[in-house]
């Protein structure tokens, strides 16, 4: 496949860079998702004062842009965290669970007026019992399919910030890093136009196979598509 500039081995960054991308990826959206679901869960289930305040709190951080806000994040943690993944994963995770706790409010909201929940309120298990037991097993599943389609998404937006320079450390195997070495030959790629393909077409299948395991498991766990299938 060639090599870059520094003689940095092609292969050798898109076959290594893959461990990279499934660990940020499944890291940054298990996170994302855990804090989502966190505020998500207490915010509809107690309602009132709590879902203003959690839910305003949210508000503010989807009010900046996500890629945007993550680079300025990234820069300020590289000087005191050092070069490497954490910077960027702390970054992508700080702005990316709020899409997960509006779509967990808005189904626990649901389904905590379902009767399954009156009946367990009525035997008197403790609120706890009834969001864990009851309430999140009957919500979760559109979040836990937006979860699997971001993993492609997270690692295209991990690769933006390497491009940008706030990402891994030079040499470290890493798809974005490779995109960014074709910029010392962004007047001859025409000749060396692997630099550039070679990983695009690597991020632009992982992404691929992310979504589709994301549209598999709405058909498995959504209730309509099955019925639509029978």
């Amino acid at each position: 496949m060639g090599t870059t500039s520094g003689q940095f081995d092609i292969y050798y960054g898109i076959v290594w860079g893959a461990r990279t991308a499934l660990l940020v990826g499944v890291l940054v959206v298990a996170s994302s998702l855990l804090m989502g679901l966190i505020v998500g869960s207490i915010s509809a289930f107690y309602g009132g004062a709590i879902d203003d305040i959690l839910m305003r709190i949210t508000e503010i951080f989807m009010a900046f842009p996500f890629l945007l806000a993550a680079l300025t994040l990234s820069a300020i943690l590289v000087p005191l965290m050092g070069r490497g993944i954490w910077p960027s994963v702390i970054a992508l995770v700080a702005f990316g669970w709020m899409t997960y706790a509006r779509l967990l409010r808005g189904d626990i909201l649901a389904a905590k007026e379902r009767d399954f929940v009156l009946a367990a309120r009525t035997i008197g298990a403790q609120d706890s019992r009834i969001l864990i037991r009851h309430v999140l097993p009957n919500a979760i599943f559109s979040t836990m399919v937006l979860a699997s389609l971001d993993v492609g998404a997270i690692v295209l937006s991990f690769a933006a910030l390497s491009f940008l320079g706030v990402g891994t450390d030079i040499g470290y195997a890493d798809w974005g890093q490779v995109i960014s070495f074709a910029r010392d030959y962004i007047l001859s790629l025409d000749t060396y136009w692997y630099i550039i393909v070679y990983p695009g077409i690597a991020l632009v299948l992982f992404g691929l196979g992310w979504n589709l395991i994301g549209d598999g498991l709405r058909d498995i766990l959504d209730p309509r598509m099955r019925g639509k299938e029978s």
